[in-house]
């Protein structure tokens, strides 16, 4: 453990894919599971992200999510986020629930979880000795 903690490592996480207008995650259910399913990520802010990244004096570990949040527009509370145990949204705004939508945010359990595994996974594939030079 104490190696671990003489090593600096740095991640750094991609940004949540842009939201696409009020019905993008409203009614949503199901994963998006069309595997050829494209969106286009605007390309200059990945490119930016990377080239920096890339160019740091200490090394960082790009943790890119943004497709993998993409197919799951079904992991927003939506209209359903609640606080002891109430809705958030007003009765008002739920005789139009789809212009009042939470899309920026994620459920629990589901996608936060999952970014924590895959950084669990890059900290231990980082810090693990190289077993394939081990006799």
């Amino acid at each position: 453990m104490a190696t671990l903690m003489k090593r600096k490592q740095v991640f750094f996480r991609s940004i949540s894919p842009k939201r696409k207008g009020e019905m993008w995650c409203y009614n949503r259910t199901q994963p998006i599971m069309d595997e050829y399913y494209a969106y286009a990520f605007p390309m200059p802010v990945q490119e930016i992200v990377e080239r920096i990244i890339g160019g740091m004096k200490t090394p960082v570990r790009y943790l890119n999510i943004t497709k993998l949040l993409e197919y799951r527009r079904d992991a927003h509370p939506a209209i359903y986020a609640r606080k002891q145990q109430k809705l958030l949204i007003a009765e008002l705004q739920q005789l139009q629930p789809e212009s009042h939508i939470d899309c920026s945010h994620w459920c629990l359990p589901g996608l936060p979880d999952t970014w924590n595994k895959l950084l669990y996974a890059a900290i231990i594939s980082e810090s693990a000795p190289d077993i394939t030079t081990s006799i």
